[in-house]
């Protein structure tokens, strides 16, 4: 090997050192700044988790506390201070790396407390004395938390320990997936708690988790007889107007409302879907993919528009209580009046294109769940007591008798007056038609693309 060429190749060696030297030190910065990356997320994640074991702790404390209170007020003070602990242990859980599945007892539990102590707050501040069923599903509660509490606190041991980490437990569900992948000590945590979770009471209040709420039957449409696909086919067709030959079937639809879907083109070459139900053949809902255009149609010949169409899918008895308009859209909303009372869970809506004035929306899921004949009371409270809990600062601009739903699907017999500020802002406030008290207040807000409650 000549001179030259043996320059050439340490040349290329010294280069090639050079290069894996390189590598070398870039894969340690890669690395370094990985496990930077990693002790960051884990100490955020520790942070979050110390703060939901606090938490816990602090329901466990008033729940212990609320079993002795002996007065609505010092109930109520315990009962919020359980709702809002509770709050803040579902938002440090959701800074956890955990899939909804992994601690669905534990999250369910924290939602389940929250929301049954918020309603016991409520009733405490109404003066009301806790019944012996509510401070027995408390004592129950109060046992499910000390486990909860001591289950965690178990954990955080671990985790400062170091005999757990939890950057690991991101891979928890690979691990309970597939046996030996990884730390399995890290799922057998999880699952523990999980596990080793109390029966919880079967609480029936006035609220979204009480038990009375679970497997609900749609109310209007109990009893109905079942439609066949091919009757529904007609019915869709009947109501868009069109032959049956343009309406094809699209397949059926489990869940709360059974239901058949169908696709119709329209003249525009657009596609309209629609959901009839099972049960009697009802119209649930309906959507079209046609882009709107600029406006051409009024207000108030497309509300017309929708209250006749409302009625020929046959919701009758209906009364428009407000819309709002968005994307060339009129969308207006509609309870059913049983009487001189509007029964506001009763609701569906119908959608108007403002460019050529069709229907091109529907949904009726608040109808169909609740709308049935009811046994409405007298109003004990007559419209002009109850406008003694209308604050004078503000002008009454309208009244009427409503039912008003609640969280739980019970329903409150109501004055309802629509009122203006000074500042010129509207307001909605409920008084209970049968004791008199407040029972809500409203924001309504109204512009020109319609109205909306806050």
């Amino acid at each position: 090997m000549n001179r030259k060429v043996k320059r050439r190749v340490t040349i290329v060696i010294s280069y090639l050192s050079a290069a894996a030297a390189a590598l070398g030190v870039l894969a340690g910065v890669y690395y370094a700044q990985a496990r930077r990356y990693e002790r960051a997320m884990n100490n955020s994640y520790q942070h979050a988790f110390d703060e939901f074991v606090t938490a816990v702790e602090e329901v466990d404390s008033a729940l212990q506390k609320s079993l002795y209170a002996m007065s609505p007020g010092v109930s109520g003070a315990l009962c919020t201070e359980v709702f809002g602990k509770a709050m803040t242990a579902q938002m440090s859980l959701g800074a956890l790396p955990f899939s909804s599945q992994e601690l669905e007892q534990t999250a369910g539990f924290i939602s389940r407390v929250g929301d049954y102590a918020f309603m016991l707050s409520r009733a405490s501040a109404a003066g009301r004395e806790l019944t012996g069923e509510e401070q027995e599903n408390l004592r129950a509660l109060a046992d499910a938390a000390a486990v909860l509490a001591l289950n965690l606190r178990g954990m955080q041991t671990d985790l400062q320990d170091g005999r757990l980490t939890l950057t690991e437990l991101r891979r928890t569900q690979t691990t309970l997936e597939e046996p030996g992948a990884g730390a399995a000590w890290a799922g057998d945590s999880v699952r523990m708690i999980e596990q080793e979770f109390p029966e919880i009471p079967a609480l029936i209040y006035d609220g979204p988790f009480s038990e009375h709420l679970r497997g609900q039957k749609p109310a209007a449409l109990e009893g109905l007889a079942e439609a066949s696909p091919e009757q529904a086919r007609a019915t869709a067709a009947a109501l868009l107007a069109v032959g049956r030959g343009r309406v094809w079937f699209a397949g059926e639809v489990e869940g709360e409302i059974p239901c058949y879907s169908f696709g119709a083109d329209d003249e525009n070459g657009a596609t309209l879907y629609l959901s009839l139900t099972k049960a009697g053949g009802r119209l649930l809902s309906m959507l079209s993919s046609r882009p709107v255009g600029s406006a051409a149609v009024s207000v108030e010949d497309a509300v017309e528009t929708a209250r006749a169409f409302l009625e020929g899918a046959g919701y009758t008895g209906m009364a428009e209580t407000y819309h709002m308009t968005q994307g060339g859209i009129l969308t207006v909303n509609f309870a059913y009046r049983q009487g001189e009372v509007l029964c506001y869970s009763d609701l569906a809506k119908v959608s108007v294109a403002l460019d050529n004035g069709k229907v091109c929306g529907f949904e009726a899921r608040g109808y169909l769940s609740a709308h049935h004949a009811r046994e409405i009371p007298e109003a004990a409270v007559g419209e002009d007591q109850a406008r003694a809990m209308v604050p004078e600062s503000l002008e009454v601009l309208a009244h009427q008798l409503a039912l008003t739903p609640s969280d739980g699907k019970y329903e409150t017999l109501c004055h309802e007056f629509k009122c203006a500020a000074p500042d010129g802002r509207h307001y909605i406030i409920y008084v209970n038609a049968l004791t008199g008290a407040q029972e809500k207040i409203l924001i309504l807000i109204e512009d020109e693309s319609g109205a909306l409650t806050l």
